[in-house]
């Protein structure tokens, strides 16, 4: 019997999110529905890239869901360090699949945009073949693959873009530092994608967690619906619409100058990727598809304007500069 157990607690109400002091974990922590008890895991207490260390703390917990937070996002930094990388964005999450299928548990496992080569010109559905141009991609298409061959049926794989939000470095917050900052700026304007708020992913976590117990109710024990569709698997989730780079940094401008901040850039410049090279290649284009989360939950996603103001009036509403 688990210490869960012993103590009285409904192991299936409790959720362990792993890499909660990160930018993503932080707000799943914080949008966690009050219905779910949260076990907020940081890397100092488990360690995902520590296979029997996170194993015995989940067994302490006995959480009936595990959300995956956890991962190296420094897309250039993987290009320095794969095999880091490899570690815990590839093997890792088999083994939290791995404790998940014996625990009888559901995992919710973040993957990326970035498994895609950016070659389509349509947004990527979740069926379309996989083929990453960098460390980072290949190591989180390492990770989704380790997860589907575990053998576990309850899992969730969400796939994201672009993701910005409180608590942490992302393209949102450096754009806005800069623009702040600098009177010129020079942004790539031939990448393409969908700035998601963590706001929003967060909340589409829990729509797929909630979705899991309907199946689980209405369904067979392989978490199938009650028109008998496997809702389990692979799933894109990204604010609506599209955008470059370019113009992401001049909708912040736009935004920081209504919220009445004092933005010094007088000018943005589009460049192309290769006037700016790094050491990761990116996707050019890496829109996703969210028509199968909108169809199996019924939910809207918001317009990545909408999400970007609404981020931004909760750092600067008050007309802060910080």
């Amino acid at each position: 019997m688990s210490e869960a157990e012993k103590r009285g607690v409904d192991s299936r109400r409790r959720i362990a999110v792993l890499g909660a002091g990160g930018m993503l974990g932080k707000m799943v922590v914080q949008k966690a529905p009050p219905a779910f008890d949260v076990l907020a895991l940081t890397k100092a207490q488990a360690d995902i890239s520590d296979p029997s260390k996170t194993a015995e703390v989940l067994d302490q917990l006995s959480p009936g869901v595990v959300i995956n937070c956890g991962a190296v996002t420094d897309v250039d930094g993987c290009e320095r360090t794969p095999q880091t990388a490899e570690s815990v964005n590839g093997m890792a999450p088999g083994n939290l699949a791995a404790w998940c299928l014996a625990a009888g548990a559901l995992l919710v496992h973040v993957s990326t945009d970035f498994v895609f080569d950016g070659n389509k010109k349509t947004p990527y559905v979740e069926s379309d073949p996989p083929n990453p141009l960098s460390a980072y991609g290949r190591s989180k298409l390492l990770g989704e693959e380790r997860v589907a061959a575990s053998g576990i049926k309850r899992y969730f794989i969400v796939r994201t873009s672009w993701l910005y939000g409180p608590w942490g470095r992302n393209f949102v917050d450096t754009m806005v530092r800069l623009l702040l900052d600098r009177e010129v700026l020079s942004v790539v304007s031939d990448q393409v994608g969908s700035p998601t708020y963590t706001e929003d992913l967060a909340e589409a976590i829990f729509d797929l967690v909630r979705l899991d117990g309907d199946a689980r109710r209405l369904g067979s024990r392989g978490g199938e619906g009650k028109d008998g569709a496997a809702v389990h698997g692979i799933y894109h989730f990204a604010d609506r619409g599209a955008c470059s780079r370019y113009e992401l940094a001049e909708r912040i401008a736009h935004e920081l100058v209504r919220l009445g901040l004092p933005v010094k850039a007088r000018k943005i410049r589009p460049i192309r990727t290769e006037d700016y090279p790094l050491p990761a290649r990116r996707p050019a284009y890496s829109v996703l598809s969210t028509d199968k989360f909108r169809t199996v939950t019924g939910k809207s996603v918001p317009d990545w304007r909408e999400a970007l103001a609404r981020y931004l009036e909760s750092r600067f509403g008050g007309g802060a500069s910080g």
